[in-house]
């Protein structure tokens, strides 16, 4: 058994429907804000409401859903708001994560996160400097990071509460970025310093490895909330 909190085998029928649904969540094919039915995903999964409602529950703690007394239950949105909040709890716990891998973390894990960014260092949507798309799991350098922590407060925060919770903002927000061949290296950077059991130095760099990525959404924003002001201009003055 995994001590990973988000990777296991479906046993029952609540955790085969909880898988569905948190991957229908997470690729945008059950849509940001949309409002759960019930009775329609019952009948849908042929399942029981009572089987359905383990499943949301298990939803709710991975803040995928929300539900509220005498409205029900929703997919969570997507918003500006959320989403920094969302890094700005990331780098606090990921470099802590970061700074406990440097000291926890075993000899053969740091030679298997090398030999995974050597893998994703033949993207080409990286050698582009397009895009920086990882798999889910134990392709993914920062779930593998917060593992290697071996502290499992950290694992059950970051890889169980939230960690789909940001695969769900990456997908609706898209995930080509400026900063691909940049934040390649700065992964890079930081296991080396894992690799050199410095826990300072490794917290600090991914610390501003976080900090930069959330600069750059800041920025997207701000370029977006131009284009609309020049348009509104344009549209009211033309």
């Amino acid at each position: 058994m995994s001590n990973n909190p988000t990777e296991f085998i479906p046993i029952t029928t609540a955790d085969k429907v909880f898988v569905q649904l948190q991957q229908a969540i997470v690729s945008g094919e059950i849509g940001a804000g949309t409002k759960i039915s019930e009775p329609e995903l019952a009948k849908q999964y042929q399942i029981s409401r009572a089987t359905l409602r383990e499943a949301l529950n298990r939803l709710e703690k991975c803040h995928l859903i929300e539900r509220r007394a005498n409205v029900g239950s929703k997919v969570v949105d997507c918003t500006i708001e959320g989403l920094l909040d969302l890094y700005i709890t990331r780098e606090a716990l990921e470099g802590m994560a970061c700074r406990q891998a440097a000291a926890n973390m075993s000899e053969q894990e740091i030679s298997a996160m090398k030999a995974m960014l050597a893998e994703h260092a033949k993207a080409k949507a990286l050698q582009d400097g397009v895009a920086y798309y990882q798999e889910e799991g134990d392709l993914d350098f920062h779930y593998k990071v917060i593992l290697g922590s071996h502290n499992q407060q950290l694992i059950n925060l970051l890889c169980g509460q939230l960690y789909y919770l940001l695969r769900m903002y990456r997908c609706q927000f898209g995930m080509n970025s400026p900063r691909a061949s940049k934040a390649f290296d700065e992964h890079s950077r930081i296991i080396e310093a894992i690799a050199d059991r410095d826990g300072e130095l490794a917290e600090m760099l991914m610390r501003r490895h976080i900090a930069a990525s959330r600069k750059n959404i800041e920025n997207k924003i701000a370029q977006l909330a131009s284009v609309e002001h020049s348009l509104i201009t344009d549209t009211t003055t033309g």
